[in-house]
C-alpha cells in the first residue's frame, strides 16, 4: 500500500507540473497540457486505480496554491476522467476465456472518452451562457482579437466578416471536443504501451483491429447530429457530442481497415496511403475521415468485419506433403 501511495504522489506531482504549464500561454506549453493525464493513466494501469486516484488528488492539491479556477479545471478535465478511465480499463469479470477473465471492452472505453469530453465542453459552455448571442460573444472574447483581424483582412464587407466570425466561433466547441477525444485516446494508448513495456500491465492490451462498438453507438451519434440543429446551448453541446463520437467512429473505421487488410500482400502500402490521405486532404473538409467514420458506423451496425470474414471463408489449410 505504501508503494501505491508513493507512486501516486509522484505521478500527481508530474501531472500538476504538466498542467500548470498552461499559465505561460505558449504553444509548447499547450502541448504539455495535453500530456497531463498521462502520469495518472500510467499509475492507474500499472499499479491500481487507487494509485490513479491518489495521483489526481495530489495534483489537485499542488495546483490549489495556484488558484481555485485552475484546480477545478484540472479535476474536471484531467484528474477525475483519467482516474475513471484507468478504473474501467482494469475491470474484468469471470468468463470462459483462455485466461478465465473478460476485460472491459476497449471500444466502450473509447465511447466513454468521447462522452466525457463532450460533457466537459458542454459544462464549460454553460458557464458562458445559455442563449446564442451570449455564447457567441463569450467565445469571441475567448478567442481574442486575432480572429477578427484575420477575417477582416480577407473579407472587406464588415457584415460578411461578422457573420463568418460568428459561424467560426460556433465550430470551436466541436473542434475542441474532437481534439480532446483524440488526445485522451492517444494518452490512454501511450500509457498502456508504457506499462506493457514495464511488465506491469495486468490486462492483455488489445490491438486496434480488435476494437468493436456496441450497436447503440451509431444511434447515439445520429441523435447527436440531429440534436445539433437545436437552438442555443443545447444544439451547440450536442454538436460537440457529435464531433466526439465522429472521432470515435473514425478510430473504429481504422480498426476495420487494419483488420480487413491482415494477410494482404500490399497491407503496408494500403495503411500508409490511408494515413497519408488523412494528413494531406485536410481542407476544407477531411473527406478521408468522413469515409473512414462511415466505415466504422457500418461495422457497428452490421458487423462489417464478420460479414466479410464469412464471405472470405476459413483460411486455406497448408497442403499436405506428398
Amino acid at each position: 500500500m505504501m508503494q501505491i501511495v508513493l507512486i501516486g504522489l509522484g505521478a500527481g506531482t508530474a501531472a500538476a507540473l504538466l498542467f500548470a504549464s498552461v499559465v505561460s500561454g505558449s504553444t509548447e506549453a499547450m502541448l504539455l497540457v495535453f500530456l497531463a493525464p498521462l502520469p495518472i493513466l500510467i499509475v492507474a494501469l500499472g499499479w491500481s486505480h487507487w494509485a490513479g486516484l491518489i495521483a489526481a488528488v495530489t495534483a489537485a492539491a499542488c495546483l490549489a496554491v495556484v488558484g481555485v479556477d485552475l484546480l477545478a479545471a484540472f479535476l474536471l478535465a484531467i484528474g477525475l476522467p483519467a482516474w475513471w478511465l484507468g478504473y474501467l480499463a482494469l475491470l474484468a469479470r469471470p468468463a470462459a476465456a483462455p485466461n478465465g477473465q473478460e476485460w472491459y471492452p476497449i471500444g466502450r472505453l473509447v465511447l466513454w472518452v468521447a462522452g466525457i469530453n463532450a460533457l466537459l465542453v458542454g459544462t464549460t459552455l454553460l458557464s458562458f451562457g445559455t442563449d446564442l448571442p451570449s455564447l457567441q460573444s463569450a467565445l469571441r472574447a475567448a478567442l481574442g482579437s486575432g480572429l477578427d483581424e484575420l477575417v477582416s483582412e480577407q473579407l472587406e464587407n464588415p457584415e460578411d466578416a461578422a457573420r463568418f466570425i460568428d459561424m467560426m466561433v460556433m465550430l470551436v466547441p466541436s473542434a475542441v471536443a474532437a481534439t480532446l477525444t483524440l488526445s485522451t485516446v492517444g494518452n490512454l494508448w501511450l500509457a498502456g504501451q508504457i506499462v506493457k513495456i514495464s511488465g506491469r500491465l495486468q490486462r492483455p492490451w488489445p490491438r486496434l483491429s480488435d476494437m468493436r462498438f456496441p450497436s447503440f453507438a451509431p444511434a447515439v451519434f445520429g441523435a447527436a447530429v440531429a440534436g445539433s440543429f437545436l437552438p442555443d446551448l443545447l444544439g451547440i453541446s450536442l454538436s460537440a457530442l457529435a464531433a466526439s463520437l465522429m472521432i470515435a467512429h473514425v478510430l473504429l473505421g481504422l480498426a476495420v481497415i487494419h483488420a480487413l487488410t491482415v494477410g494482404l500482400n500490399g497491407r503496408g502500402f494500403i495503411l500508409v496511403f490511408v494515413y497519408v490521405a488523412i494528413a494531406v486532404f485536410s481542407w476544407p473538409v477531411r473527406w478521408p475521415l468522413l469515409f473512414i467514420g462511415l466505415l466504422g458506423i457500418s461495422d457497428a451496425l452490421f458487423d462489417l468485419r464478420g460479414l466479410i470474414a464469412r464471405r472470405r471463408g476459413p483460411p486455406a489449410s497448408p497442403a499436405s506433403p506428398a
